[in-house]
């Protein structure tokens, strides 16, 4: 520690501490604008000069760490002085329109003026004007007000990972430009909005629709990853006009992925549904909610429950905790235990499906093994996390199928097949073995290890994992997506035991973590049996059959079956159309309830806005419905009273023992992967019309390696047939090199593509 005085007051501070940070610390204001904590250094804006004892010459607080003894200023009058001075030159060129800005009202540039500004300027030259660019659906431009301070350009450097922004010109003709004919498409591009001091960057979609004065601020968790992003919806009138961070160090630090900040616009699209729903002559008819359960009532009614497992249930895995302990407990009553919450798995150990860690212990590894994950896409928010692990440390490995992660340092990237993702363990695990003696009991894996040759890339990652003290490794949840997924993960904890590492499944969605601790599937039966199996009614919550379901022909037919057929959803298309009834139910932000996040974090959150017409919270629905079922136990006056329940609930679990391999025979040929883009991951964001604006010109496409494309006869850009068990589509092809050989490349939960299913042999051919 060293001493140091600041405005007269002595701290003992850590060396290497920049002055603005102690100051922050003591809780000191010094003006900035570029400087950001989560970012470079720039001190470029020199907002923060301020006097140093025995320097002739005011020093920026940003750029300048403490030394013994300094005597710093932060309120003298040679620091107002120079702090006015700059104030004054950065708004030579500002055009003062206020009135119009959207930022007007929280903008750091006029918050400053007013406080460090003088009352008229010295400056009578004509104002430059830069005209705007267009930078994609979500960003506006008005670039005639950047100081330059170039917190967006090292944002999405350094955080979103690309650098798509940069600075271009000097002096006078500065200014902040993306590359030729390029928009910005990183998926946490949005926080370059909250970034900018200026209103520089404002939001599209929330442009001139309201005054930030005229907002209420109220705070809920986000829905569409298992991050459990903390986040503040801002409502005027009662819809929700916008959505920012809400700061939590240890959870999303002060940042959003897209489409937590975006998703807002699917909240109200024309497809919600306000009124319970009947089916009539294949006609959707509107009607009241008595009639609705009556009808409800009736039909499972007739249903003979003695009998066990005549009804299969099926829930999002975005599903609140309440809402699962009460779907958990209508199949008790109603006598099935086929209920389940995985809509994309097929393999479905139910043992150490969590992170493992803490989100903020991650970097404080010593190596990491990343296992079958796309994070840019899955999660966009822990893909910076790792990043930033990876650009600090060279000990990131990560083996994938299709390489996305871009601009990240890795001591191994391992490109292969999905169906080499087994082999690739065991060499690690062979490697592992050979220098700790590590005792397998599996006789089927040690006779698997006989015939395992370990590659150098399996070496210098089992090295890695060996010669560090901290390890983890982390599954993607792709992994269970996977026929031998379980296997793969069963490996991967031999690896960890071996070593000592953390072991954690990175799961994929806002309750994945939360419906497996409450073990809403007793019996462990999957969704793939439960629609394998001859039903008289199922009842489908919160996702669409066709694009949330792993096999789209599978659930069409089991529908097609069954007697009567319920869903309850915020929205209806044609997805429905083998549903009988579909009761309306609210999304996220109209809706109290609890997400257990990756990390095994409790949050509950409250309801922001009022519901929309007459739609109803999911927990309340099925409270309703059990009533009208005359099933006992569900007096219930708030979701406060269903998760106390729940919580008891939570505590019984299934084992997963570590001598459970079972030899799988993998068909080989041409595999799909279906990389599902972070705004097409369920009903909200496939909605908000602003996150699909800006397609990717490689989504309307396939992506093939040029050495399978050679071996297949294929051109690039022609138009291909693949075809899957499920249907077969025609798209053009492109070649890629990060994707792996024998495989092809789709966006996947999109119109062209979610007929052909997922985790599918295909065949591909000229169309």
């Amino acid at each position: 520690m060293i001493k140091i005085k600041i405005d007269g007051k002595a701290l003992e501070v850590k060396p290497k501490t920049s002055i603005i940070e102690v100051a922050d610390k003591v809780g000191i204001d010094i003006p900035r604008f570029c400087y950001h904590k989560k970012l470079s250094v720039a001190a470029n804006c020199r907002m923060c000069l301020v006097e140093v004892k025995n320097f002739a010459k005011p020093l920026p607080a940003c750029a300048t760490q403490v030394m013994e003894g300094m005597e710093i200023s932060t309120k003298s009058k040679f620091t107002k002085d120079t702090q006015k001075s700059v104030m004054e030159f950065l708004l030579i060129n500002h055009p003062l329109d206020c009135p119009i800005c959207d930022q007007g009202g929280e903008c750091d540039l006029q918050d400053t003026a007013v406080a460090y500004g003088a009352s008229k300027t010295r400056y009578t030259e004509e104002k430059r004007v830069v005209f705007d660019k267009n930078i994609g659906p979500l960003i506006s431009t008005d670039l005639t007000r950047c100081i330059q301070c170039t917190r967006c350009v090292r944002f999405l450097k350094e955080v979103g990972g690309m650098a798509e922004l940069g600075l271009i010109g000097r002096g006078e003709h500065a200014e902040i430009s993306a590359y030729v004919d390029k928009s910005v498409e990183s998926e946490l591009s949005g926080n370059i909005i909250d970034l900018c001091p200026v209103g520089a960057l404002t939001s599209k979609p929330f442009r001139y629709s309201a005054r930030s004065w005229e907002l209420s601020r109220r705070s809920t968790i986000a829905c569409h990853d298992s991050l459990g992003s903390n986040i503040e919806a801002h409502v005027k009138d009662n819809i929700v006009k916008r959505v920012i961070p809400k700061e939590n160090e240890s959870i999303n630090e002060c940042w959003i992925s897209d489409r937590d900040r975006f998703s807002y616009e699917g909240l109200n699209h024309k497809d919600r549904i306000n009124l319970p729903l009947k089916r009539e002559k294949n006609q959707w008819k509107e009607i009241d909610w008595e009639e609705a359960y009556e009808l409800i009532e009736k039909n499972i009614t007739d249903i003979d429950i003695k009998k066990s497992n005549k009804i299969g249930i099926i829930c999002s895995p975005q599903s609140t905790l309440e809402e699962g302990f009460l779907l958990k407990k209508i199949a008790k009553e109603l006598n099935t235990s086929h209920i389940d919450y995985r809509l994309l798995e097929k393999s479905f150990s139910e043992n150490n499906n969590w992170l493992g860690c803490k989100i903020d212990e991650i970097e404080s590894h010593d190596a990491i093994l990343v296992v079958g994950s796309n994070l840019k896409h899955d999660q966009p928010l822990l893909a910076h996390r790792f990043r930033r692990y990876a650009n600090k440390r060279n000990n990131f490995s990560i083996i994938t199928s299709y390489d996305d992660f871009y601009s990240t340092r890795c001591l191994e990237k391992v490109i292969v097949n999905p169906s080499a993702y087994i082999n690739y363990l065991l060499m690690i695990l062979k490697q592992v073995q050979l220098s700790t003696k590590y005792k397998i009991n599996s006789e089927v894996i040690r006779n698997l290890l006989k015939a395992v040759k370990p590659s150098n890339e399996a070496k210098r990652i089992a090295k890695s994992l060996l010669s560090n003290k901290s390890r983890a490794i982390f599954l993607g949840h792709q992994i269970l997506h996977l026929d031998d997924g379980d296997n793969i993960k069963l490996v991967a904890m031999h690896i960890a035991q071996a070593v000592g590492a953390t072991f954690g499944l990175i799961p994929g969605y806002a309750n994945s973590v939360g419906l497996n601790e409450l073990n809403l599937n007793t019996d462990n039966i999957s969704a793939d049996k439960i629609l394998s199996q001859s039903k008289e009614a199922y009842i489908m919550m919160n996702f669409d059959p066709l694009y949330d379901y792993h096999s789209p022909k599978k659930i069409n037919s089991a529908l097609k079956k069954a007697k009567f057929n319920l869903a309850i959803s915020p929205y209806i298309s044609d997805s429905f159309k083998e549903f009988d009834v579909v009761l309306p139910m609210t999304p996220f932000t109209e809706t109290s309830g609890t997400f257990i996040n990756m990390e095994k974090t409790i949050q509950s959150f409250s309801a922001v806005t009022p519901p929309v017409g007459q739609s109803r919270p999911g927990w309340k629905i099925l409270r309703v419905l059990a009533n009208f079922l005359q099933l006992e136990g569900f007096s219930y006056d708030s979701s406060e009273e269903v998760k106390t329940d729940a919580m008891i609930e939570m505590d019984k679990k299934n084992e997963f023992s570590l001598n459970d391999f079972k030899p799988s025979n993998i068909e080989r040929g041409i595999e799909v992967l279906n990389v599902v883009r972070a705004n097409d991951s369920d009903m909200i964001v496939r909605r908000a019309a602003s996150l699909h604006q800006n397609k990717n010109k490689d989504q309307s496409c396939c992506l093939i390696n040029p050495t399978t494309m050679l071996e297949e006869g294929l051109i690039d850009g022609q138009k291909i047939k693949i075809s899957s068990s499920e249907a077969e589509i025609l798209i053009n092809v492109k070649a890629d090199d990060n994707v792996c050989l024998n495989a092809v490349v789709i966006y996947g939960k999109q119109d062209e593509t979610f007929i052909l299913g997922m985790h599918n042999k295909v065949k591909i051919k000229k169309a």
